[in-house]
């Protein structure tokens, strides 16, 4: 079992989401998607209430440029968002109420290229609605849940599990208390979790 823990937000798990279930796939892994915002832990840990990449700038010029090397590596479309950090809190909540469906995988997929390929505000109802009708889903029945208060309390739930885990980015994937940080410890943490399974 790989846990898969990412915010939407986060542009490096953007190249980790298009990754990672097609690994877990090929090596017998079994995956959960696991949604939470890196903006608590941010400020819990940093004292800032923006990203790292923005509060730095050297940071950021050195991850866009990354971020753009790796999405010709893996042959991932790329358009740099013109708002960085992305709310991703809707989407993230959409997330929570997919977790069990088997078209979470494409909702997520989904939402990372309309945010780093195409360039949309997944802040909104139509953007992410879209993601979902082009899945056969149902908006109408997918936000009210995203919106309620067990939806709110999910995803909560989950970002406290995040800082519980020892979380400080993303993406992460964990096996059982073992963390590997970053979209390029992917293969090595779906290692882990094949020898672990067996």
């Amino acid at each position: 079992m790989l846990d898969f823990w990412f915010d939407f937000a986060s542009t490096y798990s953007y190249v980790a989401s298009q990754r990672v279930e097609a690994l877990c796939e090929a090596a017998g892994v079994k995956l959960r998607w696991r949604p939470f915002l890196l903006g608590p832990i941010f400020t819990s840990q940093l004292g800032i209430k923006d990203s790292p990449f923005n509060t730095w700038p050297v940071r950021g010029q050195y991850m866009w440029r990354d971020l753009e090397r790796l999405c010709e590596k893996y042959e991932l479309p790329f358009k740099r968002p013109e708002l960085f950090p992305a709310r991703s809190i809707l989407a993230a909540r959409v997330a929570c109420v997919a977790v069990d469906k088997p078209w979470c995988g494409d909702f997520v997929r989904g939402v990372f290229r309309a945010n780093f390929a195409l360039n949309k505000d997944i802040s909104t109802h139509a953007v992410l609605g879209d993601v979902l009708s082009s899945l056969g889903v149902d908006p109408a029945q997918i936000f009210p849940l995203a919106e309620s208060d067990p939806g709110k309390r999910q995803l909560r739930a989950f970002t406290d599990e995040a800082q519980t885990l020892g979380i400080f980015g993303a993406p992460n994937a964990v096996i059982g208390k073992e963390l590997f940080f970053g979209q390029d410890r992917l293969e090595d943490a779906v290692a882990w979790a094949k020898r672990s399974a067996s």
